[in-house]
């Protein structure tokens, strides 16, 4: 299956407070893959995260559950582990929240930053609810390595047609590019 570049957004400084994708989700391609590049955000420790509109939607607070799992080393290899994460009252994990969803947390150092993707399964279908997944490699501002895999679905059977990506606080610097794989 082909990869096909249907937007690309970068930002050299950090004046980003949110990147929308609000065309080119819709019935060409069911599977979407936004990939992120060198995301750095202003704010240390700061979570980069997601949320859509349904067509015809604003606010982007459609309803998602979700599940999250890290792994994550410290620099020194002293503390480690891989753990499910369930904080409901920080959107780590959604069940039916309408928050933005976290993808990952990232320090503001400047060798700090996250790169990784997220996939959207077949966003215009009317039938069923959309379902996503993440995975995201993140250097954490207390020098931790950390991957962030984080699975869910929008519980809507509208079809979505906006995905707004930003941070839990401040602006950020990076690149995420949208395909259409068909």
């Amino acid at each position: 299956m082909a990869m096909t570049l249907l937007a690309d957004n970068t930002a050299d400084t950090t004046d980003l407070a949110t990147v929308s994708f609000t065309s080119s989700i819709d019935s060409t391609y069911k599977l979407y893959i936004f990939k992120f590049i060198d995301i750095n955000p202003v704010t240390d420790n700061a979570f980069f995260q997601f949320q859509a509109n349904a067509a015809g939607a604003s606010g982007y607070n459609e309803t998602i559950t979700s599940a999250i799992f890290i792994a994550y080393a410290n620099e020194g290899n002293s503390d480690n582990a891989i753990q499910y994460v369930h904080d409901s009252g920080s959107d780590y994990d959604q069940a039916q929240g309408t928050g933005y969803q976290q993808l990952c947390t990232i320090g503001n150092g400047a060798d700090e930053s996250a790169s990784g993707e997220l996939l959207l399964f077949n966003p215009s279908n009317t039938t069923y609810i959309k379902h996503f997944y993440s995975t995201a490699a993140s250097y954490h501002g207390s020098n931790y390595a950390r991957n962030m895999r984080v699975g869910g679905y929008f519980n809507t059977t509208t079809a979505i047609d906006d995905i707004q990506f930003k941070m839990s606080s401040g602006n950020f610097d990076g690149t995420i590019k949208l395909y259409g794989i068909g």
